[in-house]
């Protein structure tokens, strides 16, 4: 009795908790602790610190007329202008993409794949380049557009192909291995009992994905806000017309406008947390369907 639950239980007890809880017990674990917050302090903590530091350093009132800057809030509008655009469309394509994919072995299936995570492994300036050697003036589309007297470079329709190219893969990514690991009884019920297969998405598959969707939407949206590169190739970074909050960002601090370029900045950290928090809640709430 007195090793089962008398004081040598409690000694297993206590080293199952030193070993498990990972106790800084040791100069060794004390060392790689500092090691890891100095470095994580570095390189994220006292940057983002020193944002809100720098845009708020001459007190409040600058950084309210910096946000209420025409030029600010046409970056602002153009920024959630791309992701208003940009996440729909990828999200409607990412379902359908990961619903062939998981459902179905056809040839090729493989190459599909790797080609999906392009956008992960090509820089975004290559992207922008990508998208102007065919849609430039001397592209392969660009004369025929220019004679149907549209314009995709330096407007907006360029900026919305760049963005749609960086966020593509993200939905399909995170629904292909949910719907792989789906148990398909109650879809083959339904069937079996005369429902469409729209009825069946909408009511049976929709539900069981809804947040591994949302998961998608949110890395999509995240994305699709802080893109800059391809953005910045075929928008030409024109002020008032073509600038988002990324690139009013680097233009306002070139032209030395750095309460500017900090406002623009603290805003697009706020949107970042917002999106870490959200997505945190779902990986804590939902991870297991995820």
């Amino acid at each position: 009795p007195a090793r089962a639950g008398g004081p040598a239980g409690g000694g297993v007890g206590s080293k199952a908790k030193a070993v498990g809880g990972a106790e800084l017990d040791t100069p060794g674990r004390v060392a790689l602790f500092t090691i890891g917050i100095s470095y994580m302090a570095l390189i994220l903590f006292l940057p983002a610190a020193n944002v809100f530091y720098q845009a708020f350093r001459n007190g409040v009132g600058p950084f309210v007329e910096n946000v209420t800057d025409p030029d600010f809030l046409h970056a602002v509008k153009m920024t959630f202008l791309m992701a208003g655009i940009a996440v729909p469309i990828n999200t409607v394509w990412g379902v359908a993409a990961a619903l062939l994919i998981a459902r179905n072995e056809f040839r090729g299936k493989a190459t599909l794949l790797s080609l999906l995570d392009l956008p992960f492994s090509v820089s975004p300036v290559v992207a922008g380049m990508m998208l102007v050697l065919l849609y430039g003036r001397t592209g392969v589309f660009g004369p025929a557009l220019a004679a149907a007297g549209v314009r995709v470079l330096y407007a907006a329709p360029g900026m919305v192909l760049a963005t749609l190219f960086v966020t593509l893969p993200y939905v399909c990514r995170e629904l292909v291995p949910v719907l792989e690991a789906q148990d398909l009884a109650e879809e083959e019920a339904a069937r079996t009992l005369g429902a469409t297969d729209w009825n069946v998405f909408w009511h049976i598959t929709l539900p069981s994905i809804k947040w591994g969707l949302l998961y998608g939407m949110v890395l999509t949206n995240a994305r699709a806000v802080g893109e800059f590169g391809a953005v910045a190739v075929v928008s030409g970074n024109i002020i008032g017309r073509t600038q988002t909050l990324t690139l009013f960002v680097e233009s306002a601090y070139k032209e030395y406008n750095t309460d500017g370029a900090f406002a623009a900045a603290v805003l697009l950290s706020l949107l970042a947390f917002a999106t870490l928090y959200v997505k945190d809640r779902l990986e804590r709430e939902h991870g297991d369907e995820i």
